[in-house]
């Protein structure tokens, strides 16, 4: 998200031409990708977002999501310095920091904008407590990961997006 709106498509690309180049032709999902067409898969176009990074880069991940079509409606930026401290937050931490967002134009819940912040114990918590459906970087990659091989993409307790496999990812 960092290099640019989009940039998930180039990188993907990019990624699966090597892999090609290489005799080992593969699905490629990134993270950022993912986390795009996993909200457009839930069929919303507004989010609040909760990130684990200062302000300037959760602003970047805003607007990449902005760019993508999907409104940012407000988010919070844990300010975690330390990228080694991202992924000792607890997670359990997270529906009472989601509680803080102004959610009254939210469709969905970001509860997590990086793969690297643990957050799949609280989903279905999150979920229950805010009443709408909630998702996070790392359960959308895994939502794509599964549809990409072919695979149901369903796990229970992990939100709406996995709740049934029922929903097709955008291409």
């Amino acid at each position: 998200m960092a290099q640019g709106p989009g940039f998930h498509e180039t990188s993907e690309r990019r990624l699966a031409k090597i892999a090609a180049e290489n005799d080992a032709p593969a699905p490629v999902v990134s993270s950022a990708g993912a986390l795009i067409r996993g909200i457009q898969a839930l069929g919303v176009s507004k989010v609040a977002v909760i990130a684990p990074y200062m302000k300037p880069l959760t602003q970047l991940v805003i607007e990449y999501i902005n760019d993508a079509g999907i409104e940012v409606v407000d988010s919070v930026s844990l300010e975690i310095p330390k990228n080694t401290d991202v992924a000792r937050h607890d997670p359990m931490r997270l529906p009472e920091i989601a509680r803080r967002l102004d959610l009254h134009d939210a469709e969905a819940v970001v509860l997590s904008a990086c793969v690297q912040m643990p957050s799949l114990p609280a989903i279905a918590i999150a979920e229950q407590q805010l009443e709408l459906p909630v998702l996070s970087a790392s359960v959308a990659t895994t939502y794509e990961i599964l549809d990409r091989l072919g695979l149901k993409p369903l796990a229970p307790r992990a939100g709406a997006l996995l709740a049934d496999g029922s929903l097709v990812a955008a291409p």
